[in-house]
C-alpha cells in the first residue's frame, strides 16, 4: 500500500498559502509532514508585529527573509545549555530587504523554551527547525561569519550562504542553508539523494526546499523542481512548477534540478535533519548524471556569481 502524501492534501508540492495555519504563511511540522525531524514556518509580521512560540522539542534558527527583528528566548526554570550557559538571550537581528539584497544575520534558540519575536518594521521571518536531544545555548550568529560559497560552474553555477551548515554553526540535528541560482542555470545539480545511512557516504536527512522567486520587468518569476524516486521511502515524484512562497518536501528521492528561468534569479532555502548519529550532510549523486562534476573544471563560474558577499563585519 502506498504511503500517505505528507501535509493533508497538499502533497509533496505546496503551492504559496497552501501549507498556511494560523500566524504562518507555512507551517511545516513533523506531523504535517509525515516524518521524524524537520520542520520550516515562515512568519510575517507587520510593522510593530510580535509574535511568541515554544519550542518544545526542537531547535530553531530564526533567519530574516525580509526585515530585522528582536528575537527573545527565555529558558524553562530547569534549563541550561549543554556547557551550562544559559539557553536564554535576547538577540537584535539587523535582518535584510530581501533573499537577493545580501547575506543576514540569524538567532538559535535551543529545545524546551518560550520565543517571542518583535519587528519595528515589520518583515518576513523563516524558522527552521528540527527534533532534537541535546539543549545547547541560545546564541547571535553574524551575517559577517556566514561563509558564501560558489558551487559548480558554466550553467551549473550557484552561491550558497552556509550559515547553518554541518561543521559551520552547531546545532543538534538542524542543517540549514540558502542556495542562489541565477536566471537560467541550473542547481541542485547533478541529481543527488541522501535517504539512507552509510556511514562514510551517505547520510538519512529529510529536506524541505522554500522558493523565492525574483521578478522581472513587471512579471513575477517561476523556476522547476524535479525529484524522482530512488526505489526507498515512499518513492517520491515530483515535477512542480515553484513561484514565491512555494516549498516542496522530499523525504527521500534524487532531487534535482533546481531550474531557474531566464531573467528570473532563484532562491531556495533548504531545511534538513535526520536521525543520523553524527549531524553531517553526505549525499550521494544519480549514477546517470554524477559525471557532469568532470567538466566543471574546464568552465568558468558564472561571473553574475557572487550576487552579493557577507559583510566584512558585524554592524551591531
Amino acid at each position: 500500500m502506498a504511503a500517505p502524501a505528507p501535509v493533508a492534501g497538499g502533497g509533496f508540492h505546496l503551492v504559496a498559502g497552501r501549507g498556511a495555519d494560523g500566524p504562518y504563511a507555512l507551517d511545516v511540522s513533523p506531523e504535517k509532514a509525515g516524518w521524524g525531524y524537520s520542520s520550516l514556518r515562515i512568519l510575517e509580521l507587520p510593522p510593530g508585529g510580535q509574535h511568541t512560540f515554544a519550542t518544545a522539542d526542537s531547535e530553531w534558527i530564526v533567519l530574516p527573509l525580509s526585515g530585522g527583528c528582536t528575537v527573545r528566548a527565555d529558558a524553562s526554570a530547569d534549563g541550561a545549555g549543554d556547557a551550562g550557559v544559559p539557553a536564554g538571550g535576547t538577540f537584535e537581528l539587523a535582518g535584510r530587504e530581501s533573499v537577493f539584497s545580501g547575506v543576514t544575520d540569524f538567532a538559535y534558540v535551543p529545545r524546551d523554551a518560550q520565543v517571542r519575536i518583535e519587528s519595528r518594521a515589520g518583515g518576513r521571518f523563516a524558522l527552521t527547525g528540527a527534533r532534537c536531544e541535546r539543549r545547547l545555548p541560545a546564541r547571535y550568529g553574524a551575517a559577517s561569519d556566514v561563509p558564501v560559497e560558489l558551487r559548480g560552474t558554466g550553467s551549473c553555477s550557484r552561491q550558497v550562504n552556509n550559515f547553518g551548515a554541518a561543521g559551520v554553526f552547531e546545532c543538534d540535528r538542524l542543517i540549514a542553508v540558502e542556495v542562489l541560482t541565477p536566471g537560467g542555470n541550473w542547481s541542485s545539480y547533478p541529481p543527488h539523494k541522501h535517504d539512507e545511512c552509510r556511514p562514510g557516504e551517505e547520510s538519512e536527512l529529510e529536506e524541505i526546499y522554500y522558493f523565492e522567486i525574483a521578478a522581472a520587468h513587471g512579471t513575477e518569476g517561476l523556476g522547476y523542481q524535479r525529484v524522482t524516486p530512488s526505489g526507498r521511502g515512499r518513492g517520491t515524484d515530483v515535477l512542480a512548477e515553484v513561484r514565491n512562497g512555494d516549498a516542496v518536501l522530499i523525504p527521500d528521492g534524487w532531487h534535482g534540478p533546481s531550474i531557474a528561468a531566464p531573467g528570473h534569479d532563484m532562491y531556495y532555502l533548504n531545511v534538513m535533519a535526520g536521525p543520523g548519529e553524527k549531524r553531517e550532510w553526505l549525499i550521494c549523486d544519480h549514477p546517470d548524471h554524477g559525471w557532469i562534476r568532470a567538466t566543471w573544471p574546464q568552465q568558468p563560474v558564472d561571473p553574475r556569481l557572487p550576487l552579493y558577499q557577507a559583510p566584512a563585519g558585524d554592524p551591531r
